[in-house]
C-alpha cells in the first residue's frame, strides 16, 4: 500500500554515492516511518529514474519522486515513459516532480537551446498528463511537436501527481494553474511556503487539499542534550561555512536538540508545509539521523499535520 507521502517526513537521496547506498538508505527512510524518497538530480551526478526504479523495487509502501527533472535533456515523451514504467515497479507510489533546471547547464554547457522556459514547461505538463491518461496525442505547441504519439502501456501511471520545482512569482503561478503542487528547493523559508500558499490560493481559490507544498530541508537532529547544530556539520565538509548563522540555521534548517528541530517544524506546519524532505548533511551518518528522525520528529510531523 502506498504512503501518504502528502504529510509526511520524506528523505532526499543525493551525490555521487547515491548508487550504492541507495536501496539501504531508502529501506531504512521506510523502516523509520518516513513517507517518502526523494531522487536529486543534478548535472552531472547519478541519473534519476535509475535511482527511481532501484528505490522502488526495494521499498513496499514509501512514495518515489523524482525532485526534479527538466523538458530539455529529456522529452516529455521520453519523461512519460520512464514515468509509467516506474509506475509499473511501484503503483500509485511514484509522484515526478518538474522544472526547468537551469540556464548554464541547460544552454551553456549542454548547448540545448533554452528558450521560453515557463512556456516548455507548461507544454510538458500538458503532454505528460496526456500520454499517461493513455491518449494517442497530436500535440503542436510553440516548443513541441508531436504526431500520432501513444504510450504502448500506461495504466498504471494515471494520475501520477506532477509537481512543480519553481520559485519566481510568475513560476508559481503556473504551478497553482497547472500542477498538484510545488516542490521548494533547499532552503525553502516559512516565509517562501506562505508565498506559495498565497499565489496558489489566488489562481485557484481556497481549496488547499488539492494543492501540495513539499520542501528540501536540511535535517540535523542530535539527541536530548546534544545540539548538534546544522553549522557544524557544514563546517565537517562545505565551503564558505562561516557564513553560516544561527539566524539563518533556525530559519532555513530544522537543526539541534529533538525540541529545536520540534519548534523548526511547527513554524513549516504553520506556514502550510505538506511534506518536509529531509536533506541530511553529508558528513553526519545517514542511517543513524534516519533512526533519530524516525523515533523524535517523525512521529510529531504525523500530529501536527493532522490536526
Amino acid at each position: 500500500m502506498a504512503s501518504r507521502w502528502t504529510d509526511s517526513f520524506g528523505l532526499a537521496l543525493l551525490g555521487h554515492e547515491v548508487p550504492v547506498h541507495a536501496m539501504e538508505w531508502a529501506r531504512a527512510a521506510e523502516r523509520a516511518g518516513f513517507g517518502s524518497v526523494w531522487i536529486v538530480e543534478d548535472y552531472y551526478h547519478p541519473g534519476a529514474f535509475a535511482l527511481a526504479g532501484a528505490v522502488a523495487a526495494a521499498t513496499g509502501r514509501i512514495a518515489v519522486g523524482l525532485g526534479v527533472v527538466n523538458p530539455y535533456t529529456r522529452h516529455p515523451a521520453l519523461l512519460a515513459m520512464e514515468v509509467a514504467a516506474l509506475a509499473g515497479i511501484a503503483p500509485e507510489r511514484i509522484v515526478l516532480g518538474l522544472g526547468t533546471s537551469n540556464r548554464n547547464w541547460i544552454e551553456g554547457e549542454m548547448r540545448i537551446p533554452f528558450k521560453t522556459p515557463l512556456k516548455t514547461l507548461r507544454e510538458c505538463v500538458e503532454i505528460v498528463r496526456r500520454l499517461l491518461a493513455s491518449e494517442r496525442l497530436g500535440f503542436h505547441g510553440e516548443c513541441f511537436d508531436l504526431e500520432n504519439v501513444e504510450l504502448t502501456w500506461a495504466p498504471a501511471a494515471r494520475g501520477v501527481p506532477i509537481l512543480l520545482g519553481v520559485k519566481g512569482p510568475k513560476a508559481l503561478r503556473l504551478a497553482g494553474e497547472i500542477a498538484d503542487g510545488v516542490h521548494g528547493a533547499v532552503l525553502t523559508s516559512p516565509n517562501h511556503v506562505r508565498r506559495i500558499r498565497a499565489t496558489a490560493r489566488e489562481v485557484r481559490g481556497s481549496c488547499r487539499d488539492e494543492f501540495r507544498v513539499v520542501a528540501y530541508v536540511p535535517v540535523a537532529v542530535g539527541g536530548d542534550g546534544h545540539t548538534t547544530p546544522f553549522a557544524d556539520a557544514l563546517r565537517r565538509g562545505a565551503p564558505a561555512v562561516d557564513l553560516v548563522t544561527d539566524a539563518m540555521v533556525d530559519t532555513l534548517a530544522v537543526a539541534g536538540t529533538p525540541d529545536d528541530c520540534r519548534a523548526a517544524l511547527r513554524r513549516l506546519a504553520d506556514a502550510g508545509l505538506d511534506a518536509l524532505i529531509a536533506v541530511v548533511p553529508r558528513a553526519a551518518d545517514l542511517v543513524g539521523q534516519l533512526a533519530l528522525i524516525g523515533d523524535t520528529l517523525v512521529p510529531f510531523w504525523a500530529d501536527i499535520r493532522c490536526r
